[in-house]
């Protein structure tokens, strides 16, 4: 197996994030790979009839991005992960992993997946839509 030199680790800060960021972790330290982490932020701001809203919800968008900029920081920092490239985006979760994944060249993405009943939900959405786009190997860790 050729080793990975870019691995990109999506983190959504559920209790189970620690999980994936070891496995991710220890993925990068036995590859030697460059270890990127991204976190994304969908909110949206449209009202009621569907019609993007102005200033005020965007002053709360921008305050959702910082506050998710901190804790990202802070879960690096809590999982030994400080050296790794932090990243938060903010729109639609798969597309924004994907579309990360390819600006950094990634050949490995780690998400996280809960291990339900029946196949159709084996993985998560976010990692089932990760799964079928992405430009490289992606690793569903299992969650139970």
């Amino acid at each position: 197996m050729t080793p990975y030199n870019t691995i990109l680790l999506a983190v959504d800060f559920t209790p189970d994030a620690s999980l994936i960021a070891d496995r991710a972790r220890r993925l990068a330290h036995a590859s030697d790979a460059h270890l990127h982490l991204i976190h994304v932020v969908e909110h949206i701001p449209i009202d009621a009839a569907g019609e993007f809203m102005g200033p005020p919800q965007t002053d709360l968008h921008e305050e959702m991005i910082e506050t998710a900029r901190e804790r990202l920081r802070d879960y690096a920092r809590a999982e030994g992960l400080e050296h790794a490239a932090r990243h938060v985006a903010a729109g639609y979760t798969k597309q924004e992993i994907l579309v990360h994944a390819e600006t950094i060249a990634a050949d490995l993405i780690v998400v996280g997946s809960h291990g339900r009943h029946g196949l159709a939900l084996l993985l998560g959405s976010t990692a089932n839509a990760v799964l079928h786009g992405a430009p490289c190997d992606v690793l569903a860790v299992r969650l139970y």
